[in-house]
């Protein structure tokens, strides 16, 4: 895929201002290639305050064949620690069977599958057009939490108008054991600040007469989980909702190795750990999360220095399932913050952004089924269902257009996104793009996407 490597030379970094003319310079690329594959309508959106995104259109011949949008994103992540990359994370390398540079697999290798898709679709076909009318968006800034996602999909809500979204951000659960996703969890993200004055104190002339607020802050964080993992905020479980009884038979079906798994994901963690009652893959999958991210206050540099600092900082992050919505999270957060604020400090709690809302579709959903047969064609072998635990902009999207959303991803767990000599396996991207050149097919003859939810 050697244009998949020539699009990947661009750092199209979207957190990073520095990085925004390689944002624009990427979304050309992309416009150009559509151009070139034949796309009739392409456009690069770039107005403003959205990094720039490349929305196209292939109308197909019969007016009345649903029309289906897929989502990806062609913004990609920082690469720090540069120090630990096999080579410039821009300068993307084939080795054996993979394609490793930054953004192969998260997420411009599985947008370039989308491509390769509709071409092998209109040879399998002899058709001039796809049999469903295919249109494409794909963002900038889904690396920086998609902050101007709402707004693009009110100002662009009707160009994106379809029967079905494919959302193409997602994972195989393993090369051996190929699935269906039909979710991600929400996030949310907070800062806790504790003020106990204006300047750090030497410990000897005031401590044990005034409160400190980094012990103050680690009671707090303490008191986050109960003795079994369960988190305590207030309420917090009341609206999550249980997998079914089906969807937790095929999460107990899936390959499990807890070393194999702990040395694959576990960054060198020695047992896994959660909430009693669930497997790993459940409380990755289906359990909501409260974690702490760090934890800063007073003096952390070599030797000692004996104060009371006048502050100390938590950054918090959880992951919500359906039906959790993050602003009854964030009513949650600051009721228990201030239920774990003693006399004497002040408290601050900082939310950024308004959070990712969770996303669920039932494996029982006809159009899931459809991609689950899918890629059985393309992979020989039986599909299951799965979920992610990470999250993506997929809730907000299925909501503003208000049509069903299903998963089709074809990298993996290990692909090493977000970290250090980032790589994509090439045959699973091809195994991707047949199943979704049978997808649009399937989808034509069954008309399964023509149905509102």
């Amino acid at each position: 895929m050697p244009a998949l490597c020539d699009w990947l030379r661009i750092p199209s970094i979207g957190v990073d201002p520095a990085h925004h003319p390689d944002v624009r310079r990427s979304a050309d690329w992309l416009a150009a290639q559509l151009r070139k594959d034949g796309w009739p309508e392409v456009e690069v959106w770039d107005e403003g305050p959205a990094l720039p995104a490349v929305f196209a259109c292939w109308p197909a011949e019969d007016p009345d064949a649903p029309t289906v949008l897929v989502y990806g994103h062609h913004d990609v992540q920082p690469v720090d620690p540069v120090e630990k990359w096999e080579h410039p994370p821009f300068e993307p390398r084939v080795v054996g069977e993979e394609i490793r540079g930054r953004g192969a697999s998260d997420d411009k290798g599985q947008v370039a599958m989308h491509l390769l898709a509709v071409k092998a679709h209109l040879a399998a076909t002899k058709q001039s057009a796809p049999s469903v009318t295919l249109k494409l968006f794909v963002e900038g800034e889904e690396e920086s939490g998609s902050p101007h996602f709402r707004k693009t999909l009110e100002d662009r809500g009707e160009r994106l108008e379809c029967d079905l979204v494919v959302f193409t951000d997602t994972a195989l659960h393993e090369r051996d054991a190929p699935t269906v996703n039909t979710g991600q969890r929400g996030v949310l993200g907070a800062e806790i600040v504790f003020e106990g004055g204006t300047e750090d104190v030497h410990s000897g002339r005031a401590g044990g007469a005034i409160p400190n607020p980094a012990t103050a802050l680690v009671k707090l964080i303490a008191a986050l989980h109960d003795d079994d993992g369960r988190i305590q905020l207030p309420h917090f479980y009341d609206d999550v909702r249980e997998p079914s009884a089906k969807e937790r038979e095929d999460y107990g079906s899936l390959p499990f190795d807890e070393q194999d798994w702990l040395k694959r994901n576990g960054g060198g963690a020695q047992k896994t750990h959660g909430e009693p009652g669930y497997t790993t893959y459940e409380r990755l999958w289906v359990r909501p999360t409260a974690e702490v991210n760090g934890i800063s206050g007073g003096y952390t540099g070599p030797g000692f220095k004996t104060i009371i600092p006048a502050g100390a900082t938590a950054k918090i992050s959880f992951r919500l399932v359906p039906d959790q919505h993050p602003g009854r999270t964030t009513a949650q957060l600051r009721r228990f913050v201030e239920d774990h604020t003693p006399d004497g400090i002040t408290a601050t709690v900082t939310i950024r952004g308004e959070g990712v809302p969770p996303y669920a579709i039932s494996p029982d959903d006809p159009a899931n089924a459809t991609v689950k047969k899918a890629l059985e064609m393309a992979f020989d072998r039986p599909v299951r269902f799965a979920r992610a635990g990470g999250s993506g902009p997929a809730a907000v999207l299925q909501q503003k257009l208000g049509v069903p959303l299903v998963y089709l991803g074809a990298t993996l767990p290990d692909d090493r996104v977000h970290a250090p000599n980032e790589r994509v396996v090439v045959p699973l991207l091809l195994k991707g793009a047949e199943a979704a050149a049978h997808l649009w097919r399937m989808l034509a003859e069954a008309e399964i996407a023509k149905r509102v939810p």
